[in-house]
Order: structure tokens, then sequence, then C-alpha cells
């Protein structure tokens, strides 16, 4: 700059020593005055200097003064940009968006944070405070405007307030926004630099332990919470019980924190459980454990509790969490249970003896009536009313026989229920059965068509199903229409995992809406038969599910019955 100075200094002299002399020629050319011209010029060589000088010391002095402007601009643009890399390294460092408000030209500034945490681009950002209040949460704007403009009318320094702002993808991030008010020498709100800090996590953790903690306070269970290790040979601490703890136990909060558990002890408490959950502390295991406990008035209950050890964020053992529960009344009702299941079945087998003894015992007058009575066949009975009552009786004791040898039947299967399988092959089964009512197919003429083909051979018990389809075939002819020839199918299907017995008829039908609970009860009757014993579908159902099979129904009124019969496949 000095430099520069002395240059425009020496042009200037130049210059008007220059012209200096070309009117000193001039003088002399026209007016021929050469002594008084030449004072005048040495005059002006003077007054140029002189000028020269005073022209030099200006122009330092202003560029003393323009160096030293410069100076001040250059270190306020370096502070300038050391305060935007400051924002930009405080911004990385905090994870904060940093905002810049000059409140009375309403000029807002944004840190690279606005990107990095809300995803905008600097050409999406406003420079004014209407793009900040437009994308906060409608719910929350109108309550975080007014906690502003209040703040900057106390013209108190610190703010700050929670409230939800909007993403670039139209989300929303809960944030915590701090400022920082600077006032001019009057007192007047100029500026406000703030930082806006995520805080979404921090608001769905506050959330979720506000729910966790709705939850343990409402629960019905006792929750107890205690400290991680064993203090002073004891349990470890209690440190929190919820108020389902005091209604169980009748031990307040404040009685309660600070102790160890061991005050629930009393005399008849088992020692063993005591050494479990001192096991389950040592190896730091979940346990769950049922003992006896005493409330604060000593009174008795049965407590079953969970051991769950939590860990903290570096894996170590911070707590136990304790689930309890009352259980005294479930221990009870288990204990009646016991006592009405060897009740019942002490019962059983009581009545077991009894039916075996009964038929056993019932066996021998039958088989002397029944050799009696055909004795009675070949002795001619003349007596019209004597021989209608040994028919009767004939009848009658028949029946008993059968009745009898079902219910031997019913009681083999339930003392057996597993069976010998093997594979039938139902064709033969069923022209069997076929044989042995002859003479009732023979007299009615039904039309019956089976078709076995899908499933030819199937897996179960040989006697079985031939007495299953014995009853069924006796009770499609025994319940025939009497208005319509009766019609019998039979059928199978083969399933991936199981085959299907379909068996069908068109007689009188059993009503199913009054009826199907009942329908494969025992002694369940639905038709005024005489020689109806109401074991057949029973001993029918009895049979089929000893062999793994299921049975259904489905029966109309006058249109007929069908069974389906499911076994499973190998």
């Amino acid at each position: 700059m000095k430099s520069k100075t002395n240059q425009l200094t020496l042009i200037y002299i130049i210059i008007a020593v220059f012209l200096a002399i070309v009117f000193h020629k001039l003088s002399v050319k026209y007016y021929f005055l050469d002594d008084y011209l030449f004072y005048n010029f040495s005059k002006d060589l003077v007054l140029v200097f002189f000028t020269g000088i005073t022209f030099r010391y200006i122009l330092s002095t202003n560029d003393k003064r323009s160096k030293i402007i410069f100076e001040k601009l250059k270190n306020t643009n370096d502070e300038i940009k050391e305060s935007n890399e400051k924002y930009d390294i405080v911004a990385k460092a905090t994870s904060d968006t940093i905002w810049d408000w000059k409140i009375q030209e309403d000029n807002l500034f944004w840190s690279k944070g606005i990107k990095s945490i809300f995803g905008y681009e600097q050409h999406q950002v406003g420079d004014s405070s209407k793009w900040w209040f437009d994308n906060i949460h409608p719910e929350d704007s109108i309550k975080m405007s007014i906690k502003l403009y209040s703040f900057i009318e106390q013209k108190t320094e610190n703010w700050q307030d929670e409230y939800r702002f909007k993403c670039a993808d139209n989300s929303y991030k809960y944030v915590l926004d701090r400022g920082f008010l600077l006032k001019d020498e009057n007192g007047k709100a100029i500026r406000m630099i703030g930082a806006i800090q995520d805080i979404t996590k921090q608001k769905e953790e506050e959330l979720r332990l506000k729910l966790l903690e709705t939850v343990i306070v409402q629960t019905k269970d006792s929750i107890m919470i205690t400290e991680a290790n064993f203090n002073a040979r004891k349990l470890p601490k209690i440190v929190y019980v919820n108020p389902a703890f005091s209604v169980m136990t009748g031990y307040s909060t404040y009685e309660i924190i600070g102790k160890s558990p061991d005050l629930l002890r009393g005399v008849n408490s088992d020692k063993s459980n005591i050494k479990k959950i001192i096991s389950a502390i040592t190896n730091r295991e979940e346990r769950v454990i049922e003992m006896i406990a005493y409330t604060k008035n000593q009174e008795e209950f049965w407590l079953r509790f969970s051991m769950i050890p939590i860990y903290n964020s570096e894996n170590e053992l911070s707590h136990w969490v304790s689930i309890q529960r009352d259980v005294s009344e479930e221990r009870n009702q288990e204990k009646e249970k016991e006592h009405l299941i060897r009740e019942l079945t002490q019962n059983n087998k009581d009545l077991k003896q009894f039916s075996y003894i009964t038929s056993h015992n019932l066996r021998a007058p039958l088989s002397n009536l029944t050799g009696l009575l055909s004795l009675l066949d070949d002795i001619p009975i003349e007596n019209s009313e004597l021989k209608e009552i040994l028919n009767g009786f004939n009848k009658s004791t028949h029946l008993l026989n059968e009745t009898i040898n079902d219910l031997t039947k019913v009681m083999i299967i339930k003392d057996n229920p597993s069976i010998q399988k093997e594979a039938v092959v139902l064709k033969e089964v069923f022209d069997n059965v076929y044989s042995q009512l002859t003479f009732q197919i023979s007299t009615l003429q039904p039309i019956i068509r089976i078709d076995f083909e899908k499933a030819p051979v199937v897996e179960i018990n040989k006697s079985y199903i031939e007495s299953i389809l014995l009853n069924l075939l006796t009770n499609s002819i025994k319940y025939k229409s009497e208005n319509k020839t009766l019609k019998i199918v039979a059928s199978t299907h083969q399933g991936e995992r199981y085959t299907t017995l379909i068996f069908q008829d068109n007689g009188i039908g059993i009503d199913l809406e009054r009826n199907r609970d009942k329908v494969f009860g025992l002694y369940q009757r639905f038709h005024n038969y005489p020689d109806s014993k109401g074991l057949g579908l029973y001993l029918v159902k009895s049979q089929v599910e000893a062999m793994g099979g299921t049975i259904s129904i489905e029966s109309e009124v006058d249109k007929g019955t069908t069974f389906t019969l499911t076994f499973k496949n190998k």
C-alpha cells in the first residue's frame, strides 16, 4: 500500500511539473518576461512539490485507514466463517440442528443438520420464521408459537420447548428446541440462536416406559424388584413393589422398601425352597417356585413367584424382578380335584367290578333260561295265552342276553384302549355281516349298494369294524320308513392322511336339533321300538374311537341318516 502511495505521488508531481514547464514556455514565447516568469516558474515548482507531499500524506493516511477497515472486515468474515464452522461442528458433535434468527428482519439461517436430521435439501429450506412454524405439527404449532413470542416479549434469555417437527418425507419427529436471546443496548430483542435436538427415540422410550409402568401398577399380580446381590447374608434388598403386593401381603410400600424378602417367610415355609432361591441368585438363573408365605398379620398363603434376572447395557446383573401370585385357592382346588379323582377312580373300579360280577352272575341264569326255552320248542302247547306268554318271555330273554353281550363289549373296549390293527378288506367284512342278516334282508328286500373301490383295504381292527357295520345295517333295517323302499349305500374315500367310510340310508331319521348331543350317548332312545336298547350307537362310537377314528352323523326326519367314519392312515 505504501509503494502504491509513492507511485501516485510521483505521478502527480511529474504531471504537475510537466504542466508548469508547458505553461512557462508559453509565457516566455508570448509575453517575453523572462525574469518574472522564471520567478513564477520556480514558485510553481515549489508549490507542486509541496502539494505533492501533501497529497502523499493524504493518500498515506487514507491507506492506513483503509487497511484498518480491511483488516476489520477480514476479521469479521473470518469470525463469521469460524462461527458457521462452529455451527456445523456443534451440530455434528451433538446431532443438533443450529438455527440463527434475526428477529427484526425475520431472517432465519439453518445449519447443515436440517438435512442430516430432517432430510431437507438446501433449496427446500425457507429463510423466514414462517417456514419454521409451518413445519411444526398442527397440534403443537399454536402452543409453541404462543410460548415463544411470550418469551421474546418477556425478554428473558433462555427458552426451550418440545414439539413435533415435519421431515422432508412428511413424517414427524419429536424435538427439544432450546434458544438464547440477544438484545441491543436498549434491551430490544434483535436476534435469537438455538439448537433443535431429535428426541424421537427418547420420547418413544418414555411412552413405552409409561405404558410398562401403567401395566405394572394396574396388574393384579404382585411385582417385586430387588437389588442384584445378597445383603449381609440375606436375600437382596427390595427397591420396588407395586400396589398389588401391598394388597396381597398387607405391607405398605414404605414398610417393605429397603427390606429383605425374608420377612415373607414363616414357620411352615419349606427350607428346600429357600435353597432354590439362593441357588437361583448364585447361578443367576430364572426360576419359578411355590412356597408357603406369610402376610403382615402372619396369615399363611401359597405364593407362586418367578425370579427373572435383569441385565444392564454392559451385560451386568443389575436387578431381580419377581412376579408373584397368591395361589392358595388354586392349591385348595387341586387338592379337591385330586380327592375327587381318587373317589371317581375308586367308584369307576367298583362299577366295573360290579358290572363284571353282574354280567358273570347273570350269564348262568340266562343260559339256563335259554336252555329251558329251547326245550319248550319241542313241547306242543295248545293254550294260546300260555304260548303267547312263552314267546314274549323268549324275546325278553334273548334281548337281555344281547344287552349283556353289548355291555361286556363296551367294558372290554374301555379296559383296552389300545387295540391291535390289521389290513382289513371291507368287502369281505360286509359280506360276512350281510350273511348274518340274510333273513331280515330277504324279508324286506332293500336296495343295497356298496362301493369300496377307492379304499378297499383299511388298517383297523377286523372284529370292531364288523360289529360297527352290523350295528349300522341292523339299525337301518330296524328304523326303515314304512312308506318307501329301504335304500342303503356304503362307500369309501381315500385321502392323503385319512380314509373315510360313509354309511347312508333313507330311513325315518333322527331329529338332530333336539338330539344331536345325545345321539351317541349311553341308553339313548329316539324311537318307540320295543326292542331298542339304546346301546348300539354308543358301542359304535366307542369302537371307532378305540381304533383312533372319529364318527359324525347327519340326519333329517323322514329323509334318512348318514354316518361318516374317519380313520387315520398308517
